[in-house]
């Protein structure tokens, strides 16, 4: 679970003015069409960002490719910025066949044991129709559809509710309560999820800190073998 284990999510800011809501379709009928949509993806590019100080998440931030081939929980390859055994690490990574691979800015790549992926951050785990964000999605409460924003171009559907720990912590490491969770779901077609937050709750006089995944090119060819 490594980047499960990278994180969810990242600034796709959204440009338009929202619009009013009395003209947006149920929000629980746009989960359920995302989430089904999104259950069948088989890769797609990410992109996450931590914002804030969250305990239990490793990773600062990370960007690249995932694939539900490679292994058992698929693969995922791309750069990435986090904290590990108390040192700074950036540089590349690559998660295939339950081995994660790191290499830093001088150097070759580190092979870590599936063990250590897994206390750190799964990406992989983002596609899983099981524990990724097609669970989140059909898992959310109270749902309600907020406004229509722009994404990167993208016309969307902000949709805002409250989802369950058990469930976010697979994708999201450090939940260990009930978030509030927000997507931009896709206007036209089925829906699919351009972007999602986690919000976590605010410290004592401070920002609530986030976790942001984008995802955009779905189910674009994607391959990941192990570094030579």
């Amino acid at each position: 679970m490594l980047l499960t284990a990278l994180v969810l999510v990242a600034a796709a800011g959204c440009t338009s003015e929202p619009t009013p809501t009395d003209d947006l379709p149920e929000a629980k009928s746009l989960l359920g069409d995302a989430s089904t949509a999104f259950g069948e993806v088989r890769s797609a590019t990410f992109t996450l960002r931590v914002n804030g100080t969250i305990d239990g998440i490793s990773v600062q931030s990370a960007d690249g490719e995932l694939t539900r081939e490679g292994g058992p929980a698929g693969g995922a390859k791309g750069t990435v910025r986090l904290t590990l055994m108390g040192q700074l690490i950036e540089g590349d990574f690559v998660l295939v066949d339950d081995q994660l691979y790191l290499k830093g800015p001088t150097g070759g790549f580190t092979r870590y044991p599936a063990a250590l992926t897994e206390s750190i951050y799964d990406p992989s785990a983002i596609l899983d129709p099981q524990r990724g964000i097609a669970k989140v999605l059909a898992s959310t409460v109270n749902p309600r559809t907020e406004a229509r924003e722009d994404v990167d171009g993208t016309a969307a559907y902000r949709v805002s509710g409250r989802a369950d720990s058990e469930v976010v912590k697979q994708i999201v490491p450090g939940v260990t309560s009930d978030v509030d969770v927000t997507y931009w779901l896709a206007e036209e077609g089925e829906h699919l999820p351009l972007k999602a937050r986690v919000t976590f709750p605010a410290p004592d006089g401070g920002d609530a800190p986030t976790v942001e995944i984008t995802l955009s090119d779905l189910d674009k060819p994607v391959t990941v073998t192990p570094p030579a």
